[in-house]
Protein backbone atom coordinates (compact mmCIF):
# COMPACT_ATOMS: atom_id res chain seq x y z
CA UNK A 1 0.00 0.00 0.00
CA UNK A 2 1.35 3.65 -1.25
CA UNK A 3 0.59 6.81 1.33
CA UNK A 4 0.24 9.79 -0.62
CA UNK A 5 -0.33 13.30 1.13
CA UNK A 6 -1.74 15.84 -0.49
CA UNK A 7 -0.55 19.40 2.35
CA UNK A 8 -2.16 22.12 0.68
CA UNK A 9 -3.47 25.21 1.89
CA UNK A 10 -6.14 27.30 0.45
CA UNK A 11 -7.99 30.40 1.12
CA UNK A 12 -11.61 30.45 -0.38
CA UNK A 13 -11.90 26.79 -1.24
CA UNK A 14 -11.06 27.01 -4.71
CA UNK A 15 -7.42 25.03 -3.97
CA UNK A 16 -9.19 22.80 -1.88
CA UNK A 17 -11.62 21.67 -4.39
CA UNK A 18 -8.42 21.12 -6.42
CA UNK A 19 -6.80 19.03 -3.99
CA UNK A 20 -10.36 17.03 -3.73
CA UNK A 21 -9.77 16.62 -7.50
CA UNK A 22 -5.89 15.43 -7.27
CA UNK A 23 -7.05 12.74 -4.53
CA UNK A 24 -9.62 11.67 -6.84
CA UNK A 25 -6.57 11.00 -9.15
CA UNK A 26 -4.63 9.37 -6.71
CA UNK A 27 -7.37 7.16 -5.42
CA UNK A 28 -7.63 5.82 -8.95
CA UNK A 29 -4.60 3.60 -8.66
CA UNK A 30 -4.73 0.53 -6.84
CA UNK A 31 -3.02 0.11 -3.58
CA UNK A 32 -3.07 3.74 -3.18
CA UNK A 33 -3.97 5.80 -0.13
CA UNK A 34 -4.36 9.60 -0.37
CA UNK A 35 -5.01 12.07 2.73
CA UNK A 36 -5.57 16.01 2.42
CA UNK A 37 -3.41 17.52 4.67
CA UNK A 38 -4.14 21.30 5.37
CA UNK A 39 -1.17 22.53 6.42
CA UNK A 40 -2.58 25.85 8.10
CA UNK A 41 -4.23 23.40 10.50
CA UNK A 42 -1.34 21.05 11.07
CA UNK A 43 1.59 23.35 11.96
CA UNK A 44 2.05 20.86 15.14
CA UNK A 45 1.58 17.42 13.43
CA UNK A 46 3.99 18.01 10.42
CA UNK A 47 6.02 15.28 11.31
CA UNK A 48 3.13 13.24 10.21
CA UNK A 49 4.81 14.02 6.76
CA UNK A 50 7.68 11.80 7.25
CA UNK A 51 5.58 8.59 6.92
CA UNK A 52 3.96 9.69 3.36
CA UNK A 53 5.49 7.92 0.17
CA UNK A 54 5.15 11.10 -2.10
CA UNK A 55 3.65 14.55 -1.42
CA UNK A 56 1.75 16.52 -3.44
CA UNK A 57 2.05 19.85 -2.46
CA UNK A 58 -0.98 22.90 -3.21
CA UNK A 59 -1.04 26.49 -2.67
CA UNK A 60 -2.76 29.57 -3.96
CA UNK A 61 -0.84 31.81 -6.36
CA UNK A 62 -1.20 35.39 -4.53
CA UNK A 63 1.18 38.36 -5.71
CA UNK A 64 2.83 35.70 -7.42
CA UNK A 65 3.63 33.71 -4.71
CA UNK A 66 2.79 30.83 -2.62
CA UNK A 67 0.21 32.23 -0.32
CA UNK A 68 1.56 33.16 3.47
CA UNK A 69 0.13 30.29 5.28
CA UNK A 70 1.71 27.54 2.67
CA UNK A 71 5.48 29.26 2.95
CA UNK A 72 4.94 28.90 7.08
CA UNK A 73 4.46 25.45 6.33
CA UNK A 74 7.76 25.30 3.94
CA UNK A 75 9.57 26.99 6.29
CA UNK A 76 8.70 25.02 9.13
CA UNK A 77 9.64 22.57 6.98
CA UNK A 78 13.31 22.84 8.20
CA UNK A 79 14.23 20.92 10.99
CA UNK A 80 12.68 17.63 8.30
CA UNK A 81 15.07 19.45 5.67
CA UNK A 82 18.14 18.74 8.14
CA UNK A 83 17.44 15.57 8.66
CA UNK A 84 16.48 14.65 5.34
CA UNK A 85 13.23 13.04 6.15
CA UNK A 86 11.51 13.54 2.48
CA UNK A 87 14.88 12.48 0.81
CA UNK A 88 14.01 10.16 -2.31
CA UNK A 89 10.17 11.16 -1.71
CA UNK A 90 8.02 11.49 -5.05
CA UNK A 91 6.58 15.22 -4.93
CA UNK A 92 4.77 17.44 -6.99
CA UNK A 93 2.58 20.51 -7.15
CA UNK A 94 -0.61 22.57 -8.06
CA UNK A 95 -1.59 25.59 -8.18
CA UNK A 96 -4.47 28.53 -8.19
CA UNK A 97 -5.01 32.04 -9.11
CA UNK A 98 -8.05 34.14 -10.43
CA UNK A 99 -5.91 35.10 -13.33
CA UNK A 100 -5.43 33.29 -16.33
CA UNK A 101 -1.52 33.55 -15.83
CA UNK A 102 -1.58 35.31 -12.54
CA UNK A 103 2.20 34.13 -12.01
CA UNK A 104 1.20 30.71 -11.52
CA UNK A 105 4.23 29.23 -12.94
CA UNK A 106 6.37 31.67 -10.63
CA UNK A 107 4.46 29.52 -7.80
CA UNK A 108 5.23 26.21 -9.21
CA UNK A 109 8.97 26.66 -9.62
CA UNK A 110 8.79 27.88 -5.66
CA UNK A 111 7.10 24.31 -4.98
CA UNK A 112 9.39 22.37 -7.09
CA UNK A 113 12.53 24.46 -5.91
CA UNK A 114 11.26 23.54 -2.09
CA UNK A 115 10.65 19.66 -2.90
CA UNK A 116 14.24 19.66 -4.54
CA UNK A 117 16.23 20.83 -1.35
CA UNK A 118 13.79 18.18 0.41
CA UNK A 119 15.94 15.64 -1.77
CA UNK A 120 12.40 14.53 -3.53
CA UNK A 121 11.95 13.61 -6.77
CA UNK A 122 9.67 16.44 -8.65
CA UNK A 123 7.13 14.90 -10.99
CA UNK A 124 5.40 16.95 -13.22
CA UNK A 125 2.08 17.45 -15.62
CA UNK A 126 2.47 15.42 -18.87
CA UNK A 127 -0.85 15.97 -20.43
CA UNK A 128 -1.14 18.17 -23.62
CA UNK A 129 -2.78 21.74 -23.87
CA UNK A 130 -5.63 20.67 -25.54
CA UNK A 131 -9.40 19.37 -25.21
CA UNK A 132 -10.53 16.24 -27.05
CA UNK A 133 -11.38 18.44 -30.09
CA UNK A 134 -7.88 19.77 -30.02
CA UNK A 135 -9.24 23.47 -28.99
CA UNK A 136 -6.50 24.45 -26.52
CA UNK A 137 -7.83 26.93 -23.84
CA UNK A 138 -11.43 25.96 -23.46
CA UNK A 139 -12.97 25.38 -20.17
CA UNK A 140 -13.21 21.77 -20.63
CA UNK A 141 -9.46 21.12 -22.04
CA UNK A 142 -7.11 19.18 -19.61
CA UNK A 143 -4.20 21.20 -19.61
CA UNK A 144 -6.01 24.33 -20.68
CA UNK A 145 -3.61 26.79 -19.11
CA UNK A 146 -0.35 24.55 -20.26
CA UNK A 147 1.82 23.74 -17.91
CA UNK A 148 4.06 21.00 -17.52
CA UNK A 149 5.87 21.57 -14.05
CA UNK A 150 2.48 20.83 -12.90
CA UNK A 151 -1.18 21.34 -12.16
CA UNK A 152 -3.09 24.84 -12.74
CA UNK A 153 -6.24 26.10 -12.28
CA UNK A 154 -8.13 29.32 -12.94
CA UNK A 155 -10.92 30.72 -10.94
CA UNK A 156 -13.59 33.03 -11.54
CA UNK A 157 -14.32 35.10 -8.23
CA UNK A 158 -17.16 32.65 -7.61
CA UNK A 159 -17.91 30.18 -5.67
CA UNK A 160 -15.94 26.87 -5.36
CA UNK A 161 -19.13 25.05 -6.38
CA UNK A 162 -18.87 26.55 -10.02
CA UNK A 163 -15.25 27.44 -10.05
CA UNK A 164 -12.36 25.93 -11.36
CA UNK A 165 -13.41 24.72 -14.57
CA UNK A 166 -13.84 20.72 -15.30
CA UNK A 167 -10.77 20.45 -17.32
CA UNK A 168 -8.66 22.30 -14.78
CA UNK A 169 -9.87 19.65 -12.36
CA UNK A 170 -9.70 17.08 -14.55
CA UNK A 171 -5.65 18.33 -15.19
CA UNK A 172 -5.48 18.17 -11.37
CA UNK A 173 -7.43 14.31 -11.58
CA UNK A 174 -4.40 13.34 -14.30
CA UNK A 175 -1.64 15.11 -11.73
CA UNK A 176 -2.68 12.52 -9.13
CA UNK A 177 -3.26 9.74 -11.04
CA UNK A 178 0.33 10.13 -12.71
CA UNK A 179 2.40 10.69 -9.00
CA UNK A 180 0.68 7.37 -7.80
CA UNK A 181 1.81 5.38 -10.34
CA UNK A 182 5.03 6.69 -10.22
CA UNK A 183 5.18 6.31 -6.86
CA UNK A 184 3.83 2.65 -6.95
CA UNK A 185 6.30 1.56 -9.36
CA UNK A 186 8.93 3.30 -7.23
CA UNK A 187 8.00 1.59 -3.82
CA UNK A 188 7.74 -1.81 -5.18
Amino acid sequence: MIKIAIAYHSGYGHTEKQAKHVQIGTSSVKDCIATLFKVDENMNNLEKLNDYDAIIFGTPTYMGSASAPFKTFMDASSKFWLERKWKNKIAAGFTNSHSLSGDKLNTLIQLAIFAMQHGMIWVGNDEMNQSPDNQAGKNDAVNRIGSFLGAMAQSENDSPDITPPIGDLKTAELLGKRVAELTSKLCK
